[in-house]
């Protein structure tokens, strides 16, 4: 009789026991309800997180084969790359990636100017989602690892978490961004800007033609975009349509692999502002003009050069740059007097006061080189003057944590080159992830990553859009 009632108490105590834990877990009704639609309980997806890192295994020969097979589709021979903005390789380009993105799953949509974008549905597909990517198109002779290793690298990132069981809280998005380059229509991070809602852009695109006189929309159409409309306002995303925006990017510069460190974590990204500067002289004969009598314009233009640089120099600051990147003369023969020159400068920051400073700097000796020469300054144009961005405190957290759990070195530093991010500041909060690339070498043909350095950014970026999406 004892023991019969000792079986009958203890069996009563565990179904107190599961009916308690039964109750406990009714208590929140948000989290019954996210398991019935999931189907598996809310907190395997966490659970994740304290395992990941020894369960990221990244495809890094197949990475390395899509990169290597992307580089093909160029309009220069190899070992250099050019893919510009809407022509043939840059369509078969974008239909690379969205065949690829269609291989991992991802559901494919296109804006109105070629904005490319894979989503993989996370469980609760009304929180904003977490965006990654970056951009493929190449300047002339360029080489093949800036801005497609943020792209394919970002494939792989979610190859690697579904490999992996993860499943999204918030969904994954990649973006494949339209015309990060410049080369084609003079604008840098075209389809990023427009998607951080630039009206000015929007409407300056109207009346822009490439070198060819052929107009963004008649470049655009024959791509197969912007197929029914001149209004681009279709492309712009409201703020908070992302809850977390982050970009695989190789460093464009020497300063990981000369540490020896395999990852950079991005805290700002430095302000870029492009002018172009126009002279006009009276030209004359290379011979018959003697020096006292000449207006020469492009000794003007030489000065400006030089001034740039001493304007960038007294700035006093190591993150003060400037770049003559176009210096043009005409007509351009060795017996001639240059008539006319053009320049285009390329001066950036992190401090966009100081930056002003430097650009009010170089007006005012625009203005003083033409009076003292005799020569008329026909255009002082600011093209852009963008404010820096500085990475969110939460993201870098987020990087410098997938770090450190992926044993991987990481040190904190500024991009002095901009990125689609710097645009895509303005929609959400932003991060970027470097990677070591050698030399520094970029857009050039020698531009490399080694598998190593892009399967760890990789791992990096997966762990940390994994992190977000389960905020």
């Amino acid at each position: 009789m004892s023991l019969r009632f000792s079986q009958f108490a203890l069996l009563l105590f565990l179904l107190c026991s599961i009916t308690g834990i039964e109750a406990d877990r009714d208590e929140d009704p948000t989290i019954k309800t996210m398991e019935d639609f999931s189907g598996y309980p809310i907190h395997e997806s966490h659970s994740f997180i304290s395992t990941a890192a020894s369960s990221l295994s990244v495809d890094a020969q197949s990475l390395q084969k899509q990169i290597d097979e992307l580089s093909t589709l160029s309009d220069t021979p190899a070992p250099s790359v050019t893919r510009i903005l809407y022509t043939e390789k840059d369509v078969l380009a974008r239909r690379f990636i969205k065949n690829l993105m269609g291989l991992s799953g991802l559901s494919v949509r296109e804006d109105a100017v070629g904005n490319i974008f894979g989503r993989w549905e996370g469980y609760e597909p009304e929180l904003a989602a977490v965006a990654t990517g970056s951009h493929v198109d190449a300047i002339p002779y360029s080489g093949k690892y800036d801005g497609v290793v943020g792209v394919l690298g970002a494939i792989e990132a979610i190859n690697t978490l579904k490999r992996s069981g993860f499943k999204p809280k918030r969904s994954l998005e990649i973006i494949l961004f339209t015309s990060e380059e410049p080369t084609r229509f003079g604008v840098s991070c075209l389809g990023s800007r427009l998607l951080a809602g630039s009206e000015a852009l929007a409407k300056a695109l109207k009346t822009t033609v490439d070198g060819q006189n052929i107009s963004f929309f008649n470049a655009a159409r024959s791509a197969g975009y912007a197929k029914d409309q001149d209004d681009l306002s279709s492309v712009f995303l409201s703020k908070g349509t992302y809850s977390a925006f982050l970009e695989l990017h190789i460093e464009q510069g020497p300063i990981l692999e000369e540490e020896g460190i395999s990852i950079g974590v991005v805290t700002a990204i430095a302000a870029p502002a492009s002018l172009k500067v126009d002279f006009e002289g009276n030209g004359g004969h290379a011979g018959a003009v003697l020096m006292p009598n000449r207006n020469d314009a492009g000794l003007a233009a030489a000065e400006l050069a030089l001034a740039v640089e001493q304007h960038v120099l007294d700035s006093g600051s190591i993150d003060s740059v400037g770049t003559v990147g176009i210096l043009e003369l005409h007509p351009g023969a060795i017996n001639s007097i240059p008539s006319k020159s053009h320049l285009e400068i390329d001066t950036r920051d992190i401090d966009e006061q100081r930056r002003n400073i430097i650009v009010e700097k170089i007006r005012q000796s625009a203005t003083t080189i033409a009076k003292n020469r005799g020569v008329k300054l026909s255009e002082f144009k600011v093209v852009n003057q963008d404010p820096p961005a500085h990475s969110d405190k939460s993201i870098i957290e987020a990087m410098e944590a997938a770090s450190k759990e992926l044993n991987l070195t990481h040190k904190l530093m500024i991009s002095r080159a901009y990125h689609d991010s710097l645009f895509m500041a303005r929609v959400s909060p932003m991060g970027m992830i470097f990677i070591p690339c050698y030399k520094g070498y970029s857009h050039k043909p020698e531009e490399f990553a080694s598998i190593k350095d892009m399967s760890n950014g990789v791992k990096v970026l997966a762990l940390t859009l994994a992190k977000l999406s389960l905020q």
